[in-house]
């Protein structure tokens, strides 16, 4: 099996980091207090949670599927890790171990559900996210725990001091770590060359020897995972397990994905992509905010520069002349894809 890298990435990028710096001279013009580094750190304690999901997000969608449960998921966590502590006022590493655990769960469930069953994946992580959501709000019961000891609240809120006056706050080198090992996962193992062939064409991939549900299976129980690890950190960060955590938070992380580069159709996308579609989403809601621009007029701008950017995308392959058309996809004919042999 080859490699699937595609051709095209390098230039999407670029085209990335030119609308990330013109994202930062826009905001800094705005505001100049944007460019200050206290400024910029402190941008991203908000981001570190819809970025370990999308650090999960972007293979999913690169192979092919979705994940639309992943708010409902961290909704769940939270209020599990509530629960825990108001029930056995249990210490920090085991409430860890709660939102994690329940967050895994959550992720093994889509992923039968999707690689054993092969149900479509926007109609189960649909279902689930009714599902997921539904639970916490049972659990929940309408009452947020709060009363949590301080080590509950040191991930979310705490900083490491660097060079004796440099604050960088504790859930960053999280997300580092997380990112790393994304990378080397997609872009350096032979199971992201599995991710990227099923994201071709699921058919030949399974001919080639790819072993499709497996794949699938551990794509999404690490979603699953990183949004009980973003529930736990959220927890953390407001110091509140409430049952509506999470929500939209979807939609949040898709729009980061497509902006990223992530081809909604698989196949495409990378993950440093990605970290520079979160960095311009973020710059841009941080900016707006620091600007005291309303909630409505920040989404607003959020979706023209979505919309400039799918215009982008497009032009640049179809300069490079990889525009291609969907019918014919084997994946997308609706027949049935022989028995996974040995799966």
């Amino acid at each position: 099996m080859g490699r699937f890298a595609p051709a095209s990435v390098s230039r999407e990028n670029w085209a990335l980091l030119g609308l990330l710096a013109a994202t930062v001279v826009a905001v800094s013009a705005l505001r100049p207090a944007f460019l200050r580094p206290d400024n910029l750190l402190e941008m991203s304690r908000f981001f570190v949670e819809t970025g370990l999901i999308a650090l999960a997000m972007a293979p999913i969608i690169i192979s092919g599927g979705i994940d639309l449960s992943v708010g409902s998921i961290v909704g769940l966590s939270v209020v599990t890790m509530g629960l825990a502590w108001r029930l056995g006022h249990v210490p920090l590493g085991v409430g860890l171990a709660v939102g994690l655990g329940t967050g895994l769960l959550c992720g093994l469930g889509n992923g039968l559900l999707v690689a054993r069953l092969r149900l479509p994946p926007l109609i189960v992580t649909l279902a689930t996210m009714a599902l997921y959501r539904g639970l916490a709000l049972g659990l929940g019961a309408n009452a947020p725990v709060s009363d949590f000891p301080t080590s509950y609240y040191d991930l979310g809120q705490s900083y490491y001091t660097v060079a004796g006056r440099v604050q960088v706050p504790e859930q960053l080198p999280v997300l580092l770590v997380v990112l790393a090992l994304a990378w080397i996962a997609l872009h350096r193992s032979v199971l992201g060359r599995y991710v990227y062939a099923i994201g071709h064409n699921e058919r030949a991939a399974w001919f080639a020897g790819a072993p499709v549900a497996r794949v699938k299976l551990a794509l999404y129980a690490f979603s699953g995972l990183m949004s009980g690890l973003a529930g736990a950190i959220y927890l953390s960060r407001v110091a509140t397990a409430k049952a509506d955590a999470g929500t939209l938070m979807e939609l949040d992380v898709i729009t980061i994905c497509v902006l990223g580069g992530v081809s909604i159709s698989g196949g495409r996308g990378d993950i440093p992509g990605t970290m520079l579609g979160l960095l311009i989403v973020s710059s841009l809601v941080r900016g707006l905010t620091l600007a005291r621009v309303p909630f409505e007029g920040q989404k607003i701008v959020l979706g023209l520069v979505l919309l400039l950017a799918a215009v982008v995308y497009q032009l640049i392959q179809w300069r490079a002349g990889q525009v291609r058309p969907v019918a014919g996809r084997s994946r997308e004919d609706g027949r049935e894809m022989p028995p996974a042999q040995g799966e």
